[in-house]
């Protein structure tokens, strides 16, 4: 008995990237670099990582 309540099941990372393309990732997160209390360089990231397939095609031209 595990104690958390969670199933005992082990994913290989092949398994887990599958399930969560499959979903799609929202990564969002910002950068400040900071010396003195002035901000010198601030980055904003935001990707969307999801598969694409024929419902969703490729923003590409192939």
């Amino acid at each position: 008995m595990t104690g958390s309540g969670l199933p005992a099941e082990r994913l290989s990372l092949v398994d887990l990237l599958d399930r969560l393309l499959a979903g799609g990732v929202v990564l969002s997160g910002d950068i400040t670099l900071r010396i003195a209390d002035v901000d010198l360089v601030r980055i904003d990231l935001r990707a969307l990582i999801s598969s694409v397939d024929a419902r969703v095609p490729s923003p590409w031209e192939e």
